[in-house]
């Protein structure tokens, strides 16, 4: 089993009886709710912070070099890109 570590948590009332209704809902314990919420919150932190790093390396130039090649289709209707803020 993995190494686990218990932390105190206080919540405001409503919020506890919410945490309790959608754990009850979801057919797992508070703790595991609590776990996942926890969870899922840090992977789309940690997602955001991956594409705001990949954007300060990105080759802007490059792209554009890219996109312009004269080989394959054109895009489709709809699938054009976006003209670019200065």
């Amino acid at each position: 089993m993995k190494e686990t570590q218990t932390y105190p948590l206080r919540l405001p009332r409503s919020l506890k009886a919410a945490v309790e209704r959608l754990s009850r809902e979801d057919q797992t314990s508070i703790n595991q709710f609590v776990a996942t919420a926890v969870a899922e919150k840090v992977s789309a932190l940690q997602t955001a912070e991956f594409f705001a790093d990949r954007k300060a390396r990105a080759d802007f130039a490059s792209f554009d070099k890219i996109m312009r090649r004269r080989r394959g289709a054109a895009p489709r209707d709809g699938d054009e890109m976006p003209p670019r803020a200065k």
